[in-house]
């Protein structure tokens, strides 16, 4: 005879557990969400549109957070790990473009990984800013984008990783070689402006 309390038991987990982690992906598409349209209005120069969506963004973390805090698997799901990386990588997008620095974020609790992935994404993003400032012939930003690029390569490069940080390594040391031959295009037309 099958022992039922046991699998009652099991079963009323499974189920708990299935709960939760739909609420999080729900929630975690709203945060993903939020965090892409701030990077979208960072990019527009909306500072304070981006600042609107980071909050919206914290807000929901925040709740996730509290709400599931006897359950901290929910931080293993895959689209709360998603929407928290987009989150960091909006986050230090702003620090970059309002402060011209990236420092830790305290106000949220943010895992090492979801730092160091939101991290490797930044370099993507500052090459996308670099061409907006290329367009406008503004060298002296385009620099201070590899130049921030290229920092956080050096810092990154120190680490061992593996799997999925490593992916997203390689995917950031090729955004900044995109962002040095922007630099070095834009050079070159300044030049031949001022030679002609």
């Amino acid at each position: 005879m099958i022992d039922k309390t046991y699998i009652t038991k099991m079963r009323r987990g499974y189920q708990q557990h299935a709960s939760i982690r739909r609420d999080v992906i729900v929630h975690s598409g709203d945060v993903l969400h939020a965090a892409k349209r701030a990077i979208f209005s960072l990019h527009r120069h909306e500072t304070k549109e981006a600042e609107k969506k980071m909050a919206l963004a914290k807000k929901i973390i925040v709740q996730l957070q509290k709400k599931y805090k006897k359950h901290p698997t929910f931080s293993d799901e895959g689209s709360y790990k998603a929407a928290i990386e987009e989150y960091v990588e909006a986050r230090l997008l702003h620090q970059y473009i309002t402060k011209g620095k990236i420092q830790k974020i305290t106000d949220v609790a943010i895992s090492a990984d979801s730092y160091l992935a939101g991290l490797c994404d930044v370099p993507g993003e500052l090459y996308r800013y670099a061409i907006g400032a290329a367009a406008k012939k503004d060298h002296a930003q385009v620099d201070l984008c590899k130049k921030m690029a290229n920092e956080i390569i050096g810092e990154l490069i120190e680490f061992d990783f593996t799997k999925y940080l490593r992916t997203k390594f390689d995917q950031a040391k090729k955004a900044v070689h995109k962002i040095e031959i922007v630099h070095y295009e834009l050079s070159l037309r300044l030049q031949d402006c001022d030679d002609a």
